[in-house]
């Protein structure tokens, strides 16, 4: 499982976040596939949206998280709420509504890595080696092999609109939430960007999609698995990795959700997985090794002046995680 390089002074078990946001993230297929039947795709988010602000809301009021310090980082965080959560989202659940196959979007989305890496290069100036295009361009191959067999892109022409918005959403939106929200605080930031999507999504659905949900028993687990889990777990997991690491470095990891996804289906509604797929599972994992920034070696010391002591080297300043 791949690491990135954080501060040695983060919380005992950090190792594991970028396993459990895979985790967690990969999910979202599966809970959508439980969902949509019995809900229009935009009203599903909209009472997603709701319930998650006022959960949040009461948390942060409870934990006395602090307040932001002006109207422009509410700006900021809203906007990057409304491209993660709110077009991202929408573009995923509005094209498996309109009967593209979960392994097209898939692999539509999984071009992720590499736009991100090409926006951070010429926005954030993060330096991309040519080990890192290898692995960027491995990983999309194997994500290919894995959800291949699922590809239909003539089933439905008009969902390659709404998946190409959810591409350009999570692209723009993570480098937006690293760029100009790493400052806020993540419980201050997660009211503001569900808040901001509940207000956007409520004219929309009162407009184009009336709430007509079904509350069937898997309405309601899925509903509640991507508030809780998805929304407050893997969303709160993504801004703390790009809090802590490269855009390009997290972005690694979504390349690993097609193939999680795969294995979920395949336990949880028997999809099969043939060997090709298997191999694709084989390329990503060695993909995103490819894909991880090297640590950074030692600073060679210069020796001090005669007759001086060199300094100790400067504690919790490094560190892989």
């Amino acid at each position: 499982m791949p690491r990135l390089r954080v501060p040695a002074s983060l919380p005992f078990g950090a190792g594991a976040f970028p396993l459990l946001f895979v985790l967690l993230w990969s999910t979202g297929f599966i809970a959508a596939k439980y969902g949509l039947p019995y809900a229009p795709p935009l009203s599903f988010l909209a009472f997603r949206f709701v319930l998650v602000a006022v959960l949040v809301g009461l948390f942060a009021i409870v934990t006395g998280a602090p307040r932001p310090h002006s109207w422009r980082e509410i700006a900021h965080s809203a906007f990057a709420g409304w491209l993660v959560h709110g077009l991202y989202l929408g573009g995923v659940f509005v094209a498996l509504a309109d009967g593209m196959p979960a392994g097209t979007i898939a692999m539509l989305v999984g071009l992720q890595p590499l736009l991100t890496v090409l926006i951070a290069r010429a926005w954030l100036g993060e330096r991309v080696t040519l080990r890192q295009w290898s692995g960027l361009l491995l990983g999309l191959a194997g994500v290919w092999l894995v959800v291949r067999h699922k590809i239909a892109l003539d089933a439905n022409l008009a969902a390659l609109a709404p998946a190409g918005i959810a591409l350009a959403g999570i692209s723009v939106g993570t480098l937006w939430q690293k760029r100009h929200c790493a400052h806020l605080d993540l419980r201050t930031g997660a009211v503001i960007q569900f808040a901001a999507c509940a207000l956007l999504y409520a004219p929309v659905v009162a407009w184009l999609d009336a709430p007509a949900v079904r509350w069937t028993a898997s309405f309601v687990f899925a509903l509640g698995w991507s508030v809780l889990v998805l929304s407050l777990g893997a969303i709160s997991l993504l801004y703390w990795l790009l809090r802590h690491g490269a855009a390009a470095d997290v972005a690694r990891l979504f390349y690993l959700v097609p193939m999680v996804t795969a294995l979920m289906a395949w336990g949880l509604f028997g999809e099969t997985l043939d060997p090709p797929a298997l191999a694709g599972m084989v390329v990503i994992a060695v993909a995103v090794a490819l894909a991880r920034p090297r640590p950074p070696g030692p600073t060679p010391a210069t020796p001090p002046p005669s007759g001086d002591v060199a300094a100790p080297p400067a504690s919790g300043t490094g560190g892989v995680v």
